[in-house]
Parts: structure tokens; C-alpha cells; sequence
């Protein structure tokens, strides 16, 4: 089972952004040293919610000169605010400079107020991530030879040439759907690729049996990726990746720290969220940009039981078991979750050391 570190944390003012970025930085590198698989990123904008991920594939770049083993990851990357030309040209950049350690989470996005910044209605985007994700692959195919390829949907072009640089290897990076969508877990497991297992079933975010939902979708996944007919090498790199992501990742000595800490943690994740969560009720001023779904409270059960993993080493472990069981190769943990204080950022570095010392050589 892989491990990887996914940089989920917020700032609450301006003056804020600076620091996180450095924090950020070192947190990434003390991950690498540990032995971390990968580094994963959001695609966000405007709320504070990772404020350089506004531009992701910017800071992956510059984490991959420093980080030349690590593999790079997006959970996810909101495919309608992407121009199809861009959202090529940088991934196949970016596969480049990893040697094709790149594995790219690809959705239609989850928040109004990020969707009308970019000129989305939030009722629209997964359309609009379909024909993005669709000119994609015809741009990717693109030789010199071929007839233009003509962007008639949300984004506009014609593309005389071809996308440089090609890409790295003979196809393009491996891109990560998330497998909640019938279409979305076909288009991994056709391909070979990865894909990210839900732990719920919308229109209710969350509940206190992840695994029920886990077991569900990663079955469909997998019968469809063997059905593919791929060669054993593929199916093995793809389910190695398989994704089951952590929101909050907490680690302490014993459960009883662990708890303690994890509930002052999220305190100040929903603080940040309810900031987040007025600015999103503007966006959702007219029917075009009205969510159908809520996510409750981080200091509920069901919150904590879908989004988090905390304990001692060995109740981490333990937990961890049933999901190696269902065949889960990647466990995806959010190790900075919430506003990235001094003590929150100690946080984060004692889980990191926890899980390297403890938890990961028990499933390698």
C-alpha cells in the first residue's frame, strides 16, 4: 500500500499566504525525506482554501526540482475552469519535468463561488468538464499531419499544429477520475488508469459505514479494469494508485492525544469553512449556481468517520487493514487540514513522523 501526503490548508486573511507557502514547502520536503509516495494538490481559488493552489501545477513544478523521486498528484483539478489548450500543455510540462510521476485527478469542481470567478455556472460544469476532458484527448492525438482541431464548446480555438512539448512517455499522463459516475469509472478503467474511490453515495455527503461505499465502488472499478483487457503491468501500476482519500490525517502517541487534538484541529477547520460557506451563499444567488448537496459539520460523527483517520499508530493500523483488504492501493492523507498555524503545522509534522515510523513499514 502507498502512501501520500495531500496539502489541504487554509489561510484566513491576506497577510497569511506568505508563511503557508513556505510552511508548505517544508512540510512537502519532510514528507519526502520520510518516504512518502507522493505529494497531492487541490485545484482551489479566491477562498483561502490553499491559496497556491490556485495554480498547482505552478507549485508542483517547483516542489519536483526539489522532490526528483517523488510522484506528483491533483485531487483534483477542476476541469471546466481549464481551458482544454492550457490544461494539456501543462500536464504534458509537468510530466516532463517528473520523468512520468504524474497522475492527475480530474472532476467537474464542488464550489458556485470558484465556478462564476472563471465565468461557470455550477449547472453546467460537469458538461463543460465532458467536452474539456473530450478535446483534451483530441489534442493530445494531434500530429503536425492532422486536420485542426476546432474548440466549439464553452472554450474556443482551432489548433493548426499540435500541442508542445508531446507528451512524455507514448501516451499521455495517467489522469484520475473519481469512480462515482458510471462514466467516470468506465473512462478509468478503459484506459488503465487510476481512479479515486468515494467514501458516500451523494445526495448525502458523509455517514459512519465509509467502507460499505468503499467496497462498492472500488468492485465496479476493478471488474471494469480487469474486463479492459490490459496487460498485467497496467492493471498492477492502476490499482497500485487507487485512491482512498483522508480529508484529516492525525497521529499522536495514544488515541486518547490523538483525540484530543484532532477535535482542536477541527474546530478550527469549520470555523474556516463557515467563513468560506458565506462567501458561497453569494455565489448561489440565482438557480444556475445552487448546490443540490451540504456537507455537515467536521465536528459531527458522520464528518469524522467519512473524511478522517486518527489514533495511535496502532488503531491507525488497524483501521487501515479493512482497506488494504478491499484492495485500496493508495491511502491519500491530509495531513494539514484546517488554518496552518505554528501548532497546527506541529501537528502535521508529528503525524508525518508517526506514520513514516510506524504505520507505512507495516504495509510495505
Amino acid at each position: 500500500m502507498r502512501f501520500s501526503v495531500f496539502l489541504n490548508a487554509r489561510t484566513m486573511s491576506a497577510d497569511a499566504d506568505k508563511q503557508l507557502i513556505i510552511d508548505l514547502e517544508r512540510h512537502a520536503l519532510l514528507a519526502g525525506e520520510l518516504g512518502f509516495d507522493a505529494i497531492f494538490l487541490p485545484d482551489h481559488h479566491f477562498n483561502g482554501y490553499m491559496p497556491v493552489a490556485s495554480d498547482s501545477y505552478m507549485f508542483a513544478a517547483y516542489l519536483a526540482a526539489k522532490l526528483p523521486a517523488m510522484h506528483f498528484g491533483f485531487s483534483v483539478t477542476s476541469v471546466p475552469l481549464h481551458h482544454p489548450v492550457r490544461f494539456v500543455e501543462r500536464i504534458n510540462i509537468l510530466d516532463h519535468l517528473t520523468k512520468g510521476k504524474l497522475l492527475v485527478g480530474i472532476g467537474s469542481g464542488t464550489t458556485p463561488e470558484e465556478m462564476i470567478g472563471f465565468g461557470v455556472n455550477y449547472k453546467d460544469a460537469g458538461r463543460i468538464a465532458e467536452e474539456n476532458l473530450q478535446a483534451a484527448e483530441a489534442l493530445w492525438t494531434k500530429t503536425v499531419d492532422d486536420a485542426p482541431v476546432e474548440l466549439d464548446g464553452f472554450h474556443k480555438g482551432r489548433v493548426l499544429q499540435r500541442i508542445a512539448p508531446a507528451p512524455y512517455g507514448q501516451k499521455h499522463a495517467r489522469l484520475m477520475p473519481v469512480a462515482m459516475k458510471e462514466s467516470s469509472t468506465t473512462r478509468a478503467a478503459v484506459n488503465g488508469w487510476p481512479a479515486f474511490i468515494p467514501a458516500f453515495t451523494p445526495p448525502k455527503i458523509g455517514g459512519t459505514e465509509p467502507l460499505s461505499h468503499v467496497k462498492k465502488y472500488f468492485s465496479s472499478y476493478h471488474e471494469q479494469l480487469l474486463a479492459a483487457g490490459h496487460a498485467a503491468e497496467t492493471v498492477a501500476d492502476a490499482l497500485s494508485w487507487t485512491t482512498h482519500s483522508y480529508q484529516c490525517v492525525h497521529l499522536a502517541p495514544t488515541d486518547e492525544q490523538a483525540h484530543r487534538e484532532v477535535m482542536e484541529i477541527l474546530t478550527a477547520y469549520q470555523e474556516a469553512i463557515e467563513r468560506e460557506a458565506a462567501f458561497n451563499a453569494k455565489a448561489e444567488a440565482d438557480d444556475a449556481n445552487k448546490k443540490t448537496d451540504r456537507t455537515n459539520s467536521a465536528l459531527t460523527e458522520e464528518w469524522m468517520a467519512t473524511w478522517c483517520l486518527y489514533g495511535s499508530p496502532e488503531t491507525v493500523i488497524r483501521k487501515l487493514r479493512d482497506y488494504e483488504e478491499v484492495g485500496i492501493g493508495n491511502i491519500l492523507c491530509g495531513t494539514v487540514t484546517g488554518p496552518l498555524t505554528a501548532q497546527r503545522l506541529a501537528y502535521a509534522d508529528q503525524t508525518l513522523r508517526l506514520l513514516a515510523e510506524q504505520v507505512l513499514p507495516a504495509f510495505k
